[in-house]
């Protein structure tokens, strides 16, 4: 669960820039709270009213239940590389310019099953490809930032002690 303070911080963010990334939908019926989150510096998880479980990606039936019904809770931020992978070309232009870079799995401190797929940071305001691959390791212990692009506010990682 996410303290008071951890959930008001602002998001820590890089240039606003859209370099030709592909971005989210933020209008999205499912999705659209989880970015507003986002674009406050919180980490939002969809919320089953009636079991409590937590699902992502978000969707409108809870996948345990059945029901319809659901809120948007805050979570610490934190986690473990659950997976990594360095893409190679051919990529998309925007991306062929930041190579190589990583795309981490992220599963969530707060339930294991939940897991997000963003970059290692070796900081906040950093860039992906600044972390040499070779020393990524699963299980990491990592903790998100966000990343301003264009008018979305991505979740990312950075190392973490805990």
């Amino acid at each position: 669960m996410a303290t008071e303070e951890s959930s008001k911080q602002p998001p820590a963010t890089v240039a606003d820039d859209n370099p030709g990334f592909l971005l989210p939908d933020l209008d999205d019926d499912d999705a659209a709270l989880f970015w507003q989150g986002t674009a406050r510096g919180e980490l939002l998880i969809q919320t089953c009213a009636e079991c409590g479980r937590r699902r992502m990606p978000p969707r409108p039936m809870c996948f345990a239940c059945r029901s319809l019904r659901h809120a948007w809770k805050p979570v610490s931020g934190r986690g473990a590389i659950w997976s990594f992978v360095v893409p190679h070309p051919p990529l998309l232009p925007a991306y062929q310019a930041i190579a190589p870079y990583n795309v981490i799995v992220v599963q969530l401190a707060e339930d294991p099953s939940l897991r997000l797929v963003g970059n290692l940071l070796p900081r906040s305001g950093g860039t992906p490809n600044e972390i040499d691959p070779a020393t990524i390791r699963i299980g990491e212990p990592v903790r998100v930032v966000f990343r301003r692009v264009g008018d979305v506010a991505l979740p990312q990682w950075v190392r973490s002690e805990s």
